[in-house]
């Protein structure tokens, strides 16, 4: 099988998420489940809904667009802010976004009646990562706002941590946003249908033990994909934790001096590595055909061993110690969330899948309706 490829264990996927769904259910919490790490791979999809997740979320309309293509059907949210100049595709293919300007839901609002179509929003309020937000102090008019746009459902109201700045989800700001959705319901005469709490970051606080409150939805990828929550990326019991590994193949394998040598500046990448400190003498150090523009070195865990020394656009290089690693053998390695993310992307890595049914489409039909709902190549 061709490398570098990223190996998805689907049946890992489908258990993990029907664990944390299961776990959630017991606090009244259910689960939308992320594929944007996935590159809104449907099969991955399919995993999460066999899993139990009442819906599928992506950052891109590109990737819910493949997920239609490929035929999953659910409720699709766009999770990250719509951009204007792309309302249209938003409203025709994701069924809700997160929202945080007025003049972005004016906008879908339009884009719908255009299409005959109603899009239901939730309002995205910033406590405190100083990402995506309003004030609270603001909600209440961009709530009147948001009740008055034609073509627009206010569908719940919602917040995200952990991201940006890592503030981190815990009782005082999940409270915090459950007493802003019982001001919004009273002030308003309305009824709050998804108070979306978060992320896999809300993990720790969902079950260490406080009342869940008004919260009744959470957005996770990262601990269904990868078994871990992301605070500090332990692993969460009864996950699997090898879900998803990057498969590289060697390209070099020779016996050098553990120490560079000449005059030493910048690498390609502008930082000194191991390989300029103290000399050990001479270690087996191989190449594998993987590099920057395939995922991100510092996420990746090499085989039992074995040191990963450094990386430049193409190339990862590693002490292998006594292992045996012959031109052509593949190595496989354990990835966090930014190698995760980068594998997926890079169009120079291949996907392979086991552990799951059939697709409901065939490769061919899939790829055909993507290309016609998106102007974006697949690999």
């Amino acid at each position: 099988m061709p490398a570098p490829r990223l190996e998805i264990r689907l049946d890992r996927i489908e258990h993990n998420t029907r664990t944390l769904v299961d776990r959630l259910q017991q606090l009244g919490i259910s689960v939308t489940g992320v594929t944007k790490a996935t590159l809104g791979a449907p099969a991955v999809a399919r995993a999460m809904l066999r899993g139990g997740v009442v819906g599928l979320g992506d950052s891109r309309i590109e990737n819910i667009e493949r997920l239609r293509a490929g035929g999953v059907g659910a409720t699709m949210t766009l999770i990250r802010s719509p951009m204007l100049s792309q309302v249209e595709r938003v409203v025709a293919h994701a069924d809700v976004s997160l929202n945080s300007e007025p003049a972005v839901i004016e906008a879908l609002g339009a884009a719908a009646v255009a299409q005959g179509l109603t899009h239901a929003v939730v309002l995205m309020v910033e406590l405190g990562d100083l990402r995506e937000g309003i004030m609270p102090g603001d909600l209440p008019d961009v709530v009147a706002h948001t009740l008055r746009v034609p073509g627009i459902e206010l569908r719940g109201i919602g917040t995200n941590l952990a991201c940006q700045s890592g503030a981190t989800p815990d009782e005082r700001n999940m409270g915090a946003l459950g007493a802003l959705v019982a001001s919004i319901e009273s002030s308003f005469g309305i009824e709050v249908g998804v108070v979306s709490g978060g992320n896999s970051a809300n993990l720790d606080w969902a079950f260490g033990g406080a009342d869940p409150g008004r919260i009744d939805d959470l957005r996770l990828g990262e601990s269904i994909l990868l078994g871990c929550e992301p605070l500090r990326r332990t692993p969460i019991v009864g996950l699997h934790t090898d879900a998803m590994t990057l498969v590289g193949e060697v390209i070099e394998s020779k016996v050098k001096p553990s120490r560079a040598w000449g005059e030493i500046n910048e690498t390609a990448f502008g930082a000194a590595r191991p390989d300029t400190g103290t000399d050990t003498g001479t270690t087996r150090r191989v190449i594998v055909a993987l590099g920057r523009q395939d995922t991100d070195p510092d996420g990746l865990t090499p085989p039992d061993g074995m040191t990963i020394l450094g990386a430049s656009s193409d190339h990862l290089v590693l002490d292998v110690g006594a292992a045996d690693c012959p031109i052509g053998a593949e190595l496989r390695f354990g990835v966090n969330y930014a190698a995760l993310l980068r594998s997926a992307t890079s169009p120079f890595v291949m996907t392979a899948l086991s552990g799951a049914p059939a697709p409901d489409l065939p490769v061919e039909r899939a790829t055909a309706r993507l290309a016609e709902a998106a102007d974006q190549p697949l690999r």
